[in-house]
């Protein structure tokens, strides 16, 4: 569990995001779209067009992180 500063906000980049990007693509979108500084401390969640991939960007006091999570599908296609 990551504890966050107090004062931490969290911002949701609306639309669908290209998750083959990395911290520069996504750095650039949140700048772009949100117009915010991704070195803020905030954190900025990009989803991906089906909805089952979200990344995170999250810059701590050692750098910039980015996590992934994957939702679990529920029903496979047969």
């Amino acid at each position: 569990m990551i504890d966050l500063p107090k004062g931490t906000r969290i911002w949701i980049v609306a639309g669908v995001t290209d998750l083959r990007r990395g911290f520069d693509g996504l750095s650039a979108q949140v700048q772009g779209a949100l117009q915010k500084e991704p070195l803020s401390g905030h954190v900025f969640i990009c989803r991906g067009r089906r909805g089952d991939i979200v990344k995170l960007l999250w810059a701590d006091t050692d750098g910039l992180c980015l996590f992934a999570k994957r939702r679990k599908r529920l029903f496979e296609a047969a």
